[in-house]
């Protein structure tokens, strides 16, 4: 099945917050229960964002654009959209594809419809052209041997509306040649993206992989169990910095110190060419109690204070390739950096 997809007037995804115990088929007919599945992370992942955020715009022009005052009809669509965009800003996608959708508006909400369903079919070819460009890649980088590679967060089809996925799809085509060792799955908290939904895609693809608290990766690499990190993102800017879940960038500083290339998955769509560079992207903040609890569970005081950032920026020296579908950018920094060592 799909992760993202259309039936009967509705979006029909998976709920990511109840996996890896559950699977619970959400139908998500309105805006407003859009916007609190995205807000609450049942629907995440950069290009998922995308086309939910699609899908929002033809539902907000089912529901607006049969007004009788066409005007004041787009106007409320609008309205929606601008919503829907701001519900998270940081993974760029989410505005990218109400965008793309909210040019067909004034077609009428059939074709906002149509637009928003040739996104989601042009997903499964981007996302799967990119993960066999960097399976390529990382072969380049680390030949001769199956592989260890060490994964944040998930970047597989749960973060997407395909099958495949960014940076863990390109785990699935190394796995498919016969390339893949084992994977260091971090944990990824406060919210276990990695622990519950990376390792339930592994588990179900039956790939060899061990999961891992966040703070061990360090060490994972200073003994040699770790090739190449794989990650995806959330927005990419001109000069090539990252913004992916929080703890990125702590691994590529530790994988560049060790020697080791990072790569970076991402269609096209999340390359925000208008941002000159990281420093300009909003970081979200999340709830305190998303640290100050696990899974429900408190496991600090209740009235401690917590910063709770849900990305960071990784400069782009410190990332060896950047790849989508359509190009791999490199970095001259990382790879003298890794000749250094």
């Amino acid at each position: 099945m799909r992760t993202l997809d259309w039936e009967d007037g509705a979006v029909v995804t998976i709920d990511q917050c109840a996996l890896p115990h559950q699977e619970i088929t959400l139908r998500v007919r309105t805006v407003d229960e859009l916007i609190d599945a995205i807000k609450r992370l049942a629907i995440r992942g950069a290009p998922a964002l995308g086309i939910a955020g699609a899908f929002g715009v033809a539902i907000a022009a089912r529901t607006h654009l049969s007004d009788a005052d066409r005007p004041l009809g787009e106007a409320a669509a609008r309205a929606d959209a601008e919503r829907l965009a701001s519900a998270r800003p940081t993974a760029v996608n989410l505005r990218w594809g109400v965008e793309q959708a909210l040019a067909s508006l004034g077609d009428g909400p059939d074709a906002v419809l149509a637009t928003a369903l040739r996104l989601m079919d042009e997903d499964d070819r981007m996302n799967h052209q990119a993960t066999v460009n960097a399976a390529d890649v990382i072969v380049g980088l680390c030949p001769d041997r199956p592989l260890r590679l060490l994964t944040h967060c998930n970047a597989g089809a749960l973060a997407t509306a395909g099958l495949r996925g960014t940076a863990l799809g390109a785990v699935f085509e190394l796995a498919e040649r016969g390339l893949v060792e084992f994977v260091i799955v971090d944990e990824t908290r406060p919210l276990l993206q990695g622990a519950r939904l990376t390792a339930w895609e592994l588990g179900r693809a039956g790939i060899p992989h061990r999961l891992s608290v966040d703070s061990a990766a360090a060490s994972l690499m200073a003994r040699g169990l770790v090739d190449c990190v794989v990650v995806g993102a959330d927005r990419i800017t001109a000069n090539g910095d990252v913004a992916n879940k929080i703890g990125t960038y702590g691994l590529a500083v530790s994988a560049a110190y060790h020697g080791i290339p990072m790569v970076v998955v991402a269609p096209e769509s999340t390359v925000d060419e208008q941002l000159k560079d990281g420093a300009l992207i909003e970081v979200e903040e999340r709830d305190a109690d998303e640290v100050r609890q696990v899974l429900g569970m408190p496991v600090a005081p209740e009235a401690t204070e917590a910063f709770n950032p849900a990305f960071d920026v990784t400069p782009a020296e410190l990332v060896t390739a950047v790849v989508t579908e359509a190009r791999v950018m490199r970095s001259e920094k990382a790879a003298a950096g890794r000749t250094a060592r």
